[in-house]
């Protein structure tokens, strides 16, 4: 708003220069404050832009750093794995809350851009909803979500995943999943699907699971979906899986990988 108001100013201003100090008849001088207006909105919005990056880069960066430790520890546990799987687990989920409060905090430098940029706040809540959707902080995930756009398929199964834990209507689900899915190019709607029939699955609701799979193959050709497909027209229920989908699916929450812990062999001579 506080832009707007600049760029009035500056269009005044030029308007002003053209039609009193450069005499210029008011066809013209109305033109010239237009062009002001114009130039500086191109030239502000420009520089926001690339401060704005800028900062989520720094963000982008925290989150990387951590998830590369977080792969050369894995790494390390293939040849020396540690005690257990939920010993791994305890530690790779305190690593990852260490580097997500990390990222959190340099979301907040993204504050100071609220006079200039009218939805800074709803972009700030909706990173700080991934992140503390990373970390299991559900109730500030809710506290989130009136604010937070839903407009990629990851935020959107999210959503619909915090419905499902919550217990919600399928109803109000299915308006989530539909606004979701409606602008979805080729094979973007598969995390989506996924999530979607595998709610419905678990709801007890297979024929509508298999019609909404049926929708979805419309638009992907998805190895996962089409298996869960014939799953369901074939009436094997339980082998209805998304384990094919792998980390994107488990994000979510809503099942837990199955993790078997190799150790190495002893070899003796």
């Amino acid at each position: 708003m506080i832009t707007l108001f600049i760029a009035i100013a500056v269009a005044l201003g030029g308007f002003s220069a053209a039609h009193y100090a450069a005499d210029l008849g008011m066809g013209w001088s109305i033109f010239l404050g237009l062009v002001s207006f114009g130039v500086f909105q191109a030239a502000f919005g420009f520089f926001i832009q690339r401060k704005v990056k800028a900062d989520m880069a720094k963000v982008q960066g925290i989150l990387e750093g951590g998830q590369k430790r977080l792969q050369q520890k894995m790494q390390r546990w293939q040849m020396r794995p540690p005690g257990s799987i939920q010993a791994a687990q305890k530690e790779i989920a305190d690593d990852t809350r260490i580097f997500v409060k990390e990222a959190l905090a340099e979301t907040e430098n993204l504050r100071k851009y609220r006079l200039w940029v009218p939805m800074i706040e709803r972009q700030m809540a909706t990173a700080q909803l991934q992140l503390n959707w990373m970390i299991k902080d559900f109730k500030r995930v809710d506290e989130l979500m009136p604010k937070a756009m839903f407009l990629d398929p990851t935020t959107v199964a999210i959503k619909l995943a915090r419905q499902q834990m919550r217990g919600e209507e399928i109803a109000e689900m299915e308006k989530t999943y539909r606004k979701g899915v409606r602008r979805l190019r080729y094979n973007q709607n598969v995390l989506l699907a996924a999530t979607w029939s595998w709610i419905l699955v678990n709801r007890g609701k297979v024929d509508e699971a298999f019609k909404a799979l049926t929708e979805a193959l419309k638009n992907s050709d998805d190895a996962t979906l089409k298996r869960n497909h014939e799953c369901l027209m074939n009436n094997k229920v339980a082998h209805f899986s998304n384990s094919g989908i792998g980390d994107q699916w488990y994000s979510l929450f809503l099942e837990e990988p199955k993790v078997k812990m190799q150790r190495p062999r002893s070899v003796y001579r």
